[in-house]
């Protein structure tokens, strides 16, 4: 398949981040899915310089929220005031009127605040006032979050969480990473310098085209069998929904079409397993976190045959 554009936008982003080509492959499945992504991980890692460079990549509107404890859900969406001139009340429109928005640190404004992107992120629209207004189309979320420990953060209500078809761990480079990093800005800013090498039309076309890959129903059956047993392990609360099993098939194919096939095979599905699923398990309070999903995830693919087919069309 034709994925040009894509390995253009990974291309640039890989001008500026260093040895994270497969959370950039994650955060572009998510994009072309129409997912949403959260980039959890300690300060200083990279969430929000990764997170501009993709907005700088695609020639789209962006915003950007920086989350805190006093923010207001009135400052993510918008409010309407009264113009004193004009004697009449006035919408002035917020960050989130944009094609991709970056929620930065999410987790340090209140449960309240963190809401109001719910209506956003799902439906693609605010409602101020009793007015619902479309957003623009595409419209993708990128938001970055401190680990629940850190000091001054308030942790994601599970129906926010729900709302992100990807949650990942940038990490910490290796030492040939790290030199990498500080041989590229040590005299130079290559954030600053990004030029857009995708358009919004040609985003909306591949966001259309990725729909095209096939999915043979051997793998269906498992990706079914991967929710199911999120659903009956007794060491979690609550398994996945049938919301985040579309998602799941949503990525597969968007984690295919970036791979230049046209066809879902079980790579795809084993890559996009803790990414997409792990984040939405429940477990009893006291043992929640990222890595306790990963795990959790991790077993049960050890646990369910991979299924072994021609995985293209028949003829």
């Amino acid at each position: 398949m034709n994925n040009q554009k894509i390995t253009d936008i990974r291309n640039n982003i890989e001008k500026v981040i260093i040895g994270k080509s497969k959370e950039i492959d994650l955060v572009l499945t998510a994009l072309l899915s129409g997912g949403h992504v959260l980039l959890d991980d300690v300060p200083g890692t990279g969430k929000t310089v990764l997170a501009k460079s993709l907005a700088r990549s695609v020639d789209a509107e962006f915003g950007r929220i920086q989350f805190t404890p006093d923010l207001l859900p009135s400052d993510v969406t918008g409010m309407n005031y009264f113009n004193q001139k004009e004697s009449a009340f006035v919408l002035r429109r917020g960050p989130a009127f944009c094609n991709i928005l970056l929620a930065d640190e999410i987790n340090r404004a209140t449960p309240r605040t963190q809401s109001s992107l719910l209506e956003c992120m799902e439906e693609r629209q605010i409602t101020i006032d009793g007015e619902t207004l479309p957003l623009k189309q595409p419209f993708f979320v990128i938001a970055t979050q401190n680990p629940g420990e850190t000091a001054g953060t308030y942790p994601l209500p599970e129906a926010q969480l729900d709302r992100f078809l990807i949650q990942i761990s940038l990490g910490m480079p290796t030492p040939e990473e790290e030199l990498a990093i500080m041989n590229r800005f040590l005299v130079d800013a290559p954030l600053e310098t990004l030029e857009p090498v995708c358009t919004v039309d040609e985003l909306t076309a591949m966001q259309s085209a990725y729909k095209n890959v096939y999915v043979h129903p051997a793998l269906m059956n498992y990706m079914v069998q991967i929710v199911q047993a999120t659903r009956s392990a007794a060491e979690i609360v609550s398994g996945v929904s049938p919301r985040g099993t579309l998602a799941f098939l949503r990525a597969v194919r968007a984690h295919a079409f970036i791979a230049g096939r046209d066809y879902v095979v079980p790579e795809d599905v084993k890559t996009l397993c803790s990414p997409v699923l792990a984040h939405r398990l429940v477990f009893p309070r006291g043992s929640q976190g990222m890595a306790t999903g990963v795990r959790m995830m991790e077993k049960i693919l050890e646990q369910i045959p991979v299924p072994t087919e021609n995985w293209g069309r028949s003829a």
